[in-house]
């Protein structure tokens, strides 16, 4: 057995003040003449489970109706299902309901003596209450009710037919779909397959917009850059073309400051030591000379090239605008193109891909 509702309490609901009804295991009949609250039983007893609050129902001269119920289960389920509500077990099996409805019209519910939202009243009731009325057994002519007593009267697992019949009706949906829709899909499809030829036209490259922006800069500037770097060399190594020149380098300095300091040499190790350094910032003037003077060698003001550059930029520039992201480079205008091609490849209208959803309905 399932489930015994041991006792049950009711106040302040309707002609109840306050009564306590034992029960047990078997069936219990409430009998009594009209108006001695038979019905507010099982109003009660449909509170406890969930049923929606009525205000009306509150005893007249009470703040708030009360249900409460204790009930034997053994059901694993429910069990699991009061404990996931924060409640608990009375000795593993007795579990304690209540239900609290306001004259003001709010509602609380207490689950093996936790606050619970109502709503797992409802749930506990799925698996613990039947309710038969006058008119319940009405449904049995329904069609619907006729087939589910036929398959549980035949033990039938319906789940597997169950779930054959909604990816039918899925694979059915997709093809009413795909087939209503295919003027309107042609029509995206288009675009988008415009869009990804133009794109492939001009097969940019990740960071490509990045890279031609600081090509661009250089040319630009390409003379005033290497003046800057031909005066940087010719300060710290003098001028290569001019070596008679009066202008006084780092290099020539530091020489002298090398020669100064190499005829104390040996006499005290701090200061062979400052020597050692001096030799080492000499060797770093040199590189870094070299650097500068070979920076200035490369450079090449072309204005063919930079105007080749330019016009490249413009086109990636034309891409990014019509496919590119907030982010605004060429690599949200590849990513665009990755999902066009995925999207594409779902717009297909053409008679093989409606023939093969036509064949995943009938499979």
């Amino acid at each position: 057995m399932p489930l015994v509702l041991e006792e049950l309490r009711i106040r302040g609901l309707g002609v109840i003040d306050d009564a306590v009804l034992p029960l047990g295991p078997g069936l219990t009949a409430v009998t009594g003449e009209t108006g001695a609250g038979k019905t507010m039983v099982v109003t009660g007893l449909l509170l406890l489970f969930g049923s929606r609050a009525d205000t009306a129902r509150v005893r007249t001269g009470a703040d708030q109706a009360s249900v409460e119920g204790r009930l034997e289960i053994v059901d694993t389920d429910v069990s699991d299902r009061v404990r996931e509500a924060g409640g608990e077990l009375d000795d593993g099996s007795g579990l304690v309901l209540r239900r609290v409805v306001t004259a003001t019209g709010r509602s609380r519910a207490y689950v093996g003596g936790a606050s619970a939202p109502v709503s797992v009243l409802g749930e506990l009731a799925e698996r613990l209450l039947t309710v038969h009325g006058q008119s319940d057994q009405l449904r049995l002519t329904r069609r619907s009710e006729q087939i589910g007593a036929l398959d549980r009267f035949g033990d039938i697992d319906v789940g597997p037919y169950a779930g054959a019949y909604e990816r039918w009706r899925a694979a059915s949906a997709a093809l009413a779909d795909r087939a209503a829709r295919a003027a309107e899909l042609r029509r995206e499809a288009d675009l988008l397959t415009h869009g990804l030829a133009e794109i492939d036209a001009a097969a940019p490259q990740p960071g490509e917009d990045a890279d031609l922006a600081g090509l661009a800069g250089r040319l630009a500037h390409a003379d005033a850059l290497r003046l800057a770097a031909r005066a940087g060399h010719d300060a710290l190594l003098g001028d290569a073309d001019d070596p008679a020149s009066d202008e006084v380098d780092a290099s020539t300095l530091i020489g002298t400051a090398r020669r100064t300091l190499g005829q104390q040499a040996g006499a005290d190790a701090e200061l062979d030591e400052l020597a050692q350094r001096l030799d080492e910032l000499a060797a770093v003037i040199t590189d870094l000379g070299g650097d500068l003077l070979a920076y200035t060698e490369q450079l090449d003001a072309d204005p063919a090239r930079l105007e080749q550059i330019e016009a490249r930029r413009g086109v990636l520039g034309g891409l990014v605008r019509k496919y590119g992201d907030t982010h605004g480079d060429i690599d949200s205008v590849l990513r665009w193109a990755e999902q066009a091609r995925a999207r594409l490849a779902e717009l297909d209208v053409s008679d093989s891909a409606l023939a093969a959803l036509a064949a995943q309905r009938d499979a």
